[in-house]
Order: C-alpha cells, then sequence, then structure tokens
C-alpha cells in the first residue's frame, strides 16, 4: 500500500503520523502519561540539551515498543571497516583508483553493512572529532538486519543501483546523482535491486548544514526547500527468528538481537531526521567575465570545524554548467591546497582528466601534494577558442574535502588491488613552454 512521500525543507521542524493511525501524535505535549494508542514515546537527541536554539537537533518518535528492548551487544566482525589510520605507513603521491570491483551475488553475497570499505580517514570517534570516507559495494539487501551510527553521521552518495533506505522516519529511494544523509544514532536498512556501489563520508563531531552564503545573498547553490524527509511508516511485525540490530560504535561493529522490527514508529515530530538531496537541483555559480572563483562556490553541504571558516568537511559537486570565462584556462587549475581532497565521479568524464577517472573509482590529492590537469588536457585547454561552451554536461564529479590530513588504508593501498600505480604518468609530458624573448 505505501507510496513513498516526502516532506521538503532543511533543518525544519516537521510531524508526520502513518495515516492508519491518525491521532498518533500527542497534542501540545512530547509526553504525555499515556500516548495515543498505547504508544512509547522516545527521543531521539542529535545535541547537547544545551545546545543554543539554531543548533538544537532532536525528534520524538512514538514507537509500538521502546528502542531498549534487545539483548546486550556482541561484537560484530568488522571487515574492511576500520578507523585505524596506522596500518601502513603514510603515502603523500597523488592516488587514484579504478573502478572498485562490486563482487558476483552468486560467490559472493555482501548487504550493505558487509559491502563497507574504508577508503582513508582521520581523527577518530572518542574524540568526536574526525572523519572517514568508505566505498560500499553490495549485490544483496539486509534482511532482518539493521544499521546505526553511534559515532557520527553518513552522507552516502549511490554511483550505481538505487537504494531504497528504510529508517525510524520512514522510506526513501535514493538513486545516482542523489544522495541520502542517515544522522548519528538513526537506525535504518538498505534494499538493493542488484549490483550496487556508492561511497559515504562519515563525520565525527559534527553534523552537516547547509553553508553560509556571504555576498552571494539569499538565494543560490543548494535550496532548503530541496531537501526532503520521509513521513513515518511503520510496521508491526515480529520477528522470532531474531532481528539483529548493528551498531558502529568506537570505529567497531557490534550486533543485539530482538524479536520485532525497529521499524516501529507510528508517528514522530522533530528537527532530526534523515533527509535526501537531488544534485541537479544545485543552483551554480559560476565566473562570467574571467578566472575561477574558488570551487568553494559549488559546496552542497559543509560539517564545520571549531575554525571560523574551516571545515571538518565540505560536500562539493562539479555539475553541468556554463563556461564564459574571457581570456582564462578554463579546467581546474594546478593546485596545491592546505585541505585534503577526495574525488569520486557518478558518471560522465571529469574535464580535468577525461582518461583514467571513471566512474565508480577515486582520487586521493592529499594535504599540500600537487595537483591539476593532466598534459592532454593543458594543450587542449590553452589552444582552445574561447566561446560560451557547456562544460561537464553529462556528467557529475563530486569532492570530499577535509582540513584534516587523511590516512589511506591498507585495504585502499593494497587489499582493494584497485590503485592505478601509473597515476602520476598523467603529468609526465607536461613540456617547458618557457620563451624569455616571448611575453
Amino acid at each position: 500500500w505505501f507510496i513513498l512521500q516526502y516532506m521538503s525543507g532543511f533543518g525544519n521542524e516537521h510531524v508526520s503520523e502513518d495515516p492508519r493511525c491518525p491521532g498518533a501524535l500527542p497534542e501540545g505535549q512530547n509526553n504525555p502519561q499515556v500516548c495515543p494508542y498505547g504508544l512509547y514515546a522516545e527521543q531521539l537527541s542529535g545535541s547537547a540539551f544545551t545546545c543554543p536554539r539554531p543548533t538544537n537537533k532532536r525528534s520524538w518518535l512514538y514507537r509500538i515498543l521502546p528502542s531498549v528492548c534487545h539483548k546486550p551487544f556482541k561484537p560484530l566482525k568488522e571487515g574492511h571497516l576500520t578507523h585505524d589510520w596506522d596500518e601502513v605507513e603514510p603515502d603523500p603521491n597523488q592516488l587514484r583508483w579504478k573502478p572498485f570491483e562490486i563482487p558476483k551475488a552468486p560467490q559472493n553475497k555482501l548487504d550493505f553493512v558487509s559491502g563497507l570499505h574504508t577508503l582513508c580517514g582521520a581523527g577518530e570517534p572518542r574524540g568526536r572529532n574526525g572523519i572517514a570516507v568508505h566505498i560500499f559495494v553490495c549485490n544483496t539487501s539486509m534482511l532482518n538486519r539493521c544499521l546505526y551510527n553511534s559515532d557520527g553521521d553518513f552522507l552516502i552518495v549511490p554511483q550505481q543501483g538505487k537504494l531504497l533506505i528504510t529508517t525510524e522516519f520512514g522510506k526513501m529511494l535514493v538513486e545516482p546523482n542523489e544522495i541520502c544523509v542517515i544522522q548519528q544514532g538513526m537506525r535504518f536498512s538498505v534494499e538493493v535491486f542488484g549490483e550496487t556501489r556508492g561511497y559515504i563520508l562519515e563525520v565525527y563531531g559534527a553534523h552537516f548544514e547547509l553553508p553560509d552564503l556571504g555576498p552571494i545573498g539569499a538565494n543560490g547553490l543548494a535550496n532548503p526547500r530541496d531537501f526532503l524527509v520521509p513521513v513515518a511508516w511503520y510496521e508491526d511485525r515480529q520477528v522470532p527468528g531474531g532481528y539483529t540490530v548493528i551498531s558502529k560504535y568506537q570505529g567497531k561493529l557490534f550486533a543485539a538481537q530482538q524479536d520485532f522490527s525497529p521499524f516501529n514508529v507510528v508517528a514522530w515530530h522533530g528537527n532530526y531526521t534523515p533527509y535526501k538531496y537531488h544534485l541537479e537541483k544545485f543552483m551554480v555559480i559560476n565566473s562570467v567575465a574571467f578566472d575561477h572563483a574558488d570551487p568553494s562556490i559549488f559546496t552542497v553541504l559543509t560539517a564545520k570545524s571549531t575554525r571560523p571558516g574551516v571545515a571538518l568537511a565540505d560536500f562539493v559537486i562539479f555539475p553541468p554548467r556554463w563556461g564564459v570565462a574571457n581570456n582564462t584556462f578554463r579546467p581546474p587549475y594546478y593546485h596545491r591546497n592546505c585541505m585534503s581532497e577526495f574525488m569520486g565521479l557518478i558518471k560522465g568524464h571529469y574535464e580535468a582528466k577525461e582518461e583514467g577517472f571513471q566512474p565508480g573509482g577515486g582520487s586521493l590529492h592529499s594535504m599540500m601534494t600537487p595537483h591539476g590537469p593532466d598534459a592532454d588536457c593543458f594543450e587542449k585547454a590553452s589552444k582552445a577558442k574561447l566561446e560560451p561552451e557547456r562544460v561537464a554536461e553529462g556528467t557529475m564529479a563530486f569532492m570530499f574535502e577535509s582540513s584534516l590530513s587523511l590516512a589511506v588504508t591498507k585495504w585502499g593501498l593494497q587489499t582493494s588491488n584497485c590503485l592505478d600505480k601509473n597515476y602520476y604518468k598523467c603529468w609526465e609530458p607536461l613540456k617547458s613552454h618557457f620563451n624569455p624573448k616571448c611575453k
């Protein structure tokens, strides 16, 4: 009977109840002595109680049984999920990965949790400051299993295959060229429809928010109304064989058994929710005279650090747009950065590296490691006739950028067997054009 529906608005105070139980939300208070329909009231806090009102995040859930009803948690094998950043020696080189391989289902069934592979990261969850970049590859749906992340928020970027995500707040369908954010503590389960792959940016100690617009003004970039939140949906389902609740806690996985579905929330209200966003909705800002604006103009979401203007992590996209700059080398310029830049490709060809950087792969340009267009791109763009042109048509590249210095895992450097060891060669054909007699 269920039809996917959403409410719109970023960070709004939303109210939702499953239409099968009208009036399930208590009126005028959060925690009555007896809730409608005999439900339990449970608060999910995404911030300290005493945070200022603009940053205070919480939702009230009205559920058939509270989430405390489970057997004790026991360690679960993590596979390739880690936050051990000392597995291998640091590597400052420019790194690029070929598309990460999705295992075939008959030989190796992987669901979303068992298909998590940590690629790089920094910091650690106990100190509530850090990030991790994960790759997920899976070929089967989570069955009677859900996950919640005690460590931080997941920003999920599907690249191949759509995800039907059931959360305590309702259901979301997230397809390639969309993203979703599952915030700290929210239980969710992922259904897939074949071979599926994507990227995850995990943030410890901060939540994602819309970037400040400054001189841009009131409108632009990702508009708040385009963020979608699921509507309440519940299942009153007993699972005699055991339902597994998986907790990611201090970088490790733990599993607890219970005999009912955790998606038993009949109604909820609050401003702490999962949400999704379609990248085509992004209002692109760009140079219309000469030179480049910094790529920060493409920021969709940011997780701020304690230093003003410095992000713990930014999620940045490079969408289709017009290039019209006069007397300007239009592709990205050569660059050394005090931030770490992980790039992924959802579809198409990235303008600065049309060969080698493929959908489902990635690259990491670490702190102060130089990077920029390959030789072919430089020669082509230096000689191009400068006319208005569509840039990145049919393409969507993105960047996870962080002020932290990211360490690459053993899986990323060795076990995945996807590292492109010839990446550095794309700059070797660059030659000197210097002529002291010609200005």
